[in-house]
């Protein structure tokens, strides 16, 4: 089952946010990254009859140029073509087809098997009779909608919805017999040579284009006797001569790999700065409660000294703070360097997230912290934590029965948990924390 990525394109003022909106409004779950790390979102995930779909707006995508709005639209176009699995070609029903439809729909003319052309602004019947001016765009009838009004927007999701017959159903979970590692990163960082040495196999293509990856890729791993699944973020995209805006796509891509995956490997490049792209991965996997090491790669081409990998660390760490549980490898692809390391990392961080603290042992460990610091609500209100068990294992999940759940304050939930790291390690492993009252009614509060 896949995650279609379905783009929204057209001319300026034909009403792609508008549609782009209404259908947000449709999503069942929303592709989120921590907050204050972006606020321009413009990709969603959207459920119309059991399927789900990613739904992008190009018209955040900008061309890094001075040049004129046309060749910004082009650029566009070249970008949907390369990185979408089904183009929503806009026009203004209203308006009828002009010079710049005209030129758009003769770049996506070679591929109007993936194409769906849509009239906007047919607000009403009358407008819907004048639309056989776009039959000389020659993707066959347009489809009338009004994107601010609502109108006929179920018809069109229905006909949409044809197009993608294998479409990841609502509420899908992959099962997930051997563990996944997806490994992800922006574009060049090295991800694919990283997992042709893991592989010992040349089944990615590896070049100096950033971004010359589509679809993640599984490939099965064996390591020590136990099995694993490597799922890169690189895939074979056709080359070509549009070379802005691919991150914008590769996020999404990064997203459903990790969406799919047990393990998070993500790979910084060690001569580079620490990008936003890198934050919303790492933040994206946090949240998702996914295992993660990190991996900085190109190390050979820094210049180094004895305290070289602290610096790194301690910057990654002030980047970075939510990821301090992560371990940090330092490798190079190109030599070979600390290879090895990868994999032995991975089993480790597997066993960790494997581990089951028994009861008493985290009881005693309340205890010791309580006495050390009770908590306590700036009401005065009386706290009590009554004891802690470990519920689940990948992740570990455990829960803290308290006479009053909502008077733990967010300080002290941070507290316990730095406790339970330094006692129990979990290195690499996300953890959750649930505060539960006794009572059936009582509500619960989670810390992720």
């Amino acid at each position: 089952m896949k995650k279609y990525i379905v783009s929204i394109l057209g001319r300026p003022n034909v009403g792609k946010s508008t549609l782009f909106n209404r259908f947000s409004r449709k999503r069942s779950a929303i592709v989120d990254f921590e907050a204050g790390i972006t606020r321009d979102r413009k990709h969603e995930e959207v459920e119309w009859n059991g399927k789900v779909f990613i739904i992008v707006d190009t018209g955040g995508i900008v061309y890094d140029s001075a040049d004129s709005m046309d060749k910004m639209i082009m650029h566009q176009a070249l970008l949907a073509i390369e990185e979408s699995d089904i183009i929503l070609f806009m026009v203004d029903a209203q308006t009828g087809a002009t010079d710049l439809d005209k030129a758009i729909a003769k770049i996506l003319y070679p591929h109007r098997d993936r194409v769906l052309l849509v009239a906007n602004k047919a607000d009403n019947e009358k407008l819907e009779w004048e639309l056989y001016d776009f039959l000389q765009l020659g993707f066959g009838d347009a489809v009338p909608i009004s994107a601010s009004h609502g109108r006929n927007t179920g018809n069109f999701l229905d006909e949409l919805c044809k197009l993608m017959p294998d479409a990841m159903p609502a509420g899908h979970e992959e099962k997930k017999e051997n563990t996944r590692i997806a490994v992800v990163g922006k574009p060049n960082v090295g991800k694919s040579s990283i997992i042709n040495l893991l592989l010992k196999d040349e089944k990615q293509i590896v070049t100096e284009i950033p971004g010359t990856t589509r679809d993640s890729i599984d490939s099965p791993i064996r390591y020590h006797g136990r099995d694993y699944i490597l799922v890169d973020t690189a895939g074979l995209r056709r080359r070509t001569k549009v070379e802005y805006g691919v991150e914008y796509f590769s996020v999404m891509r990064t997203i459903e790999a990790v969406d799919r995956s047990d393990i998070v490997v993500l790979v910084l490049d060690a001569s580079e700065e620490i990008s936003q792209q890198d934050l919303k991965i790492a933040s994206y996997a946090q949240r998702k409660m996914k295992e993660i090491l990190i991996v900085y790669n190109k190390w050979d081409l820094v210049e180094k000294d004895s305290g070289s990998t602290g610096k790194y660390i301690k910057n990654l760490h002030y980047e970075m703070p939510f990821l301090q549980f992560a371990p940090v490898i330092f490798i190079s692809a190109k030599t070979h360097q600390r290879i090895h390391k990868l994999m032995e990392s991975i089993m480790k961080i597997e066993e960790e997230s494997e581990k089951r603290i028994p009861t008493s042992e985290l009881n005693k460990f309340m205890e010791r912290v309580v006495n050390k610091r009770p908590p306590t609500h700036p009401s005065g209100r009386h706290v009590k934590i009554y004891y802690i068990t470990q519920a689940q294992v990948k992740p570990p999940v455990f829960i803290f029965f308290c006479n009053a759940p909502a008077l733990i304050t967010e300080n002290y939930r941070k507290f316990i948990h730095n406790q339970i790291r330094e006692i129990f390690k979990f290195e690499g492993v996300s953890i959750r924390l649930v505060f539960k009252g006794r009572g059936k009614d009582d509500p619960e509060y989670a810390d992720d």
